[in-house]
């Protein structure tokens, strides 16, 4: 998440955010919080088409916060405010997980399901082919058949 995203929900300006974090750095090692380099910044404030980019909060590379970031946000801003904020973040992170994790048990089963199905329809196309090859085969006729002897007549 976004510097400016998390000061809007904890209630406080971007500044303030920025000023916590890096009072406390030490808090936040690069796993936890890391600023956009200068390529992401340009190629993130490229996507605003605005004249006044500035007064969007556009005018310096925003900090990115990873879970364990947004965690440790709660006891740099120390607030009722924040100590909420962090609970329903971190709600909301633990439900992403389980989707994903969801998602990934789906998508084996779904993946057990088309190789069994491949497997018995392998069965079928092999036999299918097995009665076309015996059909191809010229056939015996079944039954008795009459010759017939020409007779000569008048012998």
């Amino acid at each position: 998440m976004l510097d400016r995203d998390l000061a809007e929900l904890y209630e406080v300006e971007t500044k303030v955010l920025k000023q916590a974090v890096r009072r406390n750095v030490d808090r936040f090692p690069p796993d936890f919080m890391f600023e956009l380099s200068t390529e992401e910044f340009e190629n993130w404030r490229s996507q605003f088409v605005t004249s006044n980019a500035d007064k969007m909060g556009l005018r310096y590379k925003p900090m990115a916060f990873t879970e364990q970031g947004v965690a440790m946000l709660s006891s740099v801003l120390n607030s009722k405010r924040a100590i909420y904020v962090n609970i329903q973040i971190m709600r909301i992170f633990i439900k992403l997980r389980q989707m994903l994790l969801d998602n990934a048990d789906l998508r084996k089963e779904l993946e057990e399901l088309k190789k069994n199905t491949e497997d018995r329809f392998q069965v079928v196309f092999e036999t299918l082919d097995h009665m076309l090859v015996v059909e191809s085969k010229p056939k015996k006729k079944i039954g008795f058949t009459v010759k017939e002897k020409k007779r000569e007549y008048g012998k």
